[in-house]
């Protein structure tokens, strides 16, 4: 690539990086419609190759996602809230432990002095305050007021939601297809085989992710409802679901569950049960749920996706979130292309002895990543045909 070339490709990314930026909370629909898209795209090419047309295809998986969804709320939407009503009544009782169990240890451990919650002494602050809370209240009250707008809008975008998703998944490979005629034509074939170890890299990471995000969850709910836990199904399905990023669900779903146990059950041997439900749980899922489910090929580190949702939150907000692993599964793929020409470039012969040819790279070929998106004859093409005549996806 020449040095103008180069330039033009960095003021192109430039650009577009800026565009993201500034058109953030408007892209933050159309990103998660792309993604649920993306995520039928391979049931539509699985009802296309058994004869299906594409728009009953496109209309059957819809259908099917909504139904899932209605029903994950209908189901979801009432524990939840009692769960929740059961956090609130147990409110009290997390005050009176934290008085006489963690406030007396931390003094005659740490030698601090703390005063003692106290429920009456809150509501006589807040009475006394009332001025400046029914102030904050107010402001509040007309701030909210004055982004009605905002407001409406953000209903409108969520009600255009599966709008743009059908749209999305109707002309899925159409738009990928259009998107392929745009590359130049001396870049095209190398644009294309990364787009597809990226998409094969980013699907058996994240599909396989969100299964063991659901059966992590189910496990750590039923394991704290067989210790007793009120709680359970809540903290339970709380850990499972932060447990996209690493060890953040041990660690916010165990805390919360310890402090449960100790507030409901006042003794030490439920939350040692507890601790036994996670370790199980971890012990689960790194020797069988990640192993078998997202596989050991993906090439996608912990570091790297806690990175990666870190940096897109701080530089895109919730938009950035959700482009966090997209662009990291793009950056694994690259790095790999990356250090195969660096094995075979001149620069890292010339340090080698002469006599022995640099090894490749054991992850730089395609077939070292599992084809999580399709599964099946014609496995990683949205047609049916061979991976090397598909789009990139």
């Amino acid at each position: 690539m020449t040095d103008t070339r180069s330039w033009q490709l960095l003021v192109l990314v430039l650009i577009l990086g800026g565009l993201v930026w500034l058109l953030a909370p408007v892209l933050t629909p159309f990103a998660i419609a792309a993604l649920l898209a993306w995520l039928g795209d391979p049931l539509v090419a699985r009802l296309e190759r058994r004869g299906l047309s594409r728009g009953l295809s496109v209309t059957v998986v819809f259908a099917a996602m909504t139904v899932a969804a209605v029903l994950a709320v209908i189901a979801l939407v009432p524990l939840l809230e009692g769960q929740i009503a059961k956090l609130i009544e147990k409110l009290p009782q997390v005050v009176a432990w934290a008085n006489g169990v963690i406030l007396p240890w931390v003094e005659a451990n740490l030698g601090v002095g703390l005063d003692r919650l106290e429920p009456g002494s809150l509501i006589e602050m807040l009475k006394a305050h009332w001025q400046e809370a029914g102030g904050i209240a107010s402001t509040l009250i007309r701030h909210a007021t004055t982004s009605g707008l905002a407001i409406v809008g953000f209903l409108g975008m969520l009600a255009l939601l599966p709008v743009i998703t059908f749209y999305f998944l109707r002309d899925w490979d159409r738009m990928v297809g259009q998107v392929r005629e745009l590359l130049p034509r001396h870049v095209e074939p190398t644009v294309s085989r990364l787009a597809r170890e990226a998409d094969q890299v980013l699907a058996a990471f994240l599909r396989g992710q969100l299964a063991v995000m659901v059966l992590l969850g189910v496990i750590y709910s039923v394991g704290l409802w067989l210790v007793g836990l009120d709680l359970a199904f809540l903290i339970g399905m709380l850990a499972g679901l932060v447990s996209f990023v690493p060890y953040l669900g041990v660690i916010i779903g165990g805390g919360a569950a310890l402090i449960a146990a100790a507030v409901q059950f006042q003794d030490f041997v439920h939350p040692l049960l507890v601790l036994g439900v996670f370790t199980i749980g971890q012990l689960i899922e790194s020797f069988i749920l990640t192993p078998t489910i997202v596989g050991d090929r993906v090439g996608l580190h912990p570091v790297a996706v806690i990175f990666a949702i870190l940096a897109g939150g701080a530089l895109f907000g919730f938009l950035g979130v959700l482009l966090a692993l997209p662009v990291a599964a793009v950056g694994m793929v690259l790095l790999r292309e990356a250090h195969r020409h660096y094995l075979e470039s001149a620069l890292y012969g010339a340090a080698a002895d002469p006599g022995t040819a640099p090894a490749p790279a054991a992850d730089a070929a395609p077939s070292s990543v599992p084809d999580a998106r399709t599964q099946g004859p014609g496995a990683g093409s949205p047609t049916g045909g061979e991976p090397e005549s598909s789009p990139p996806r």
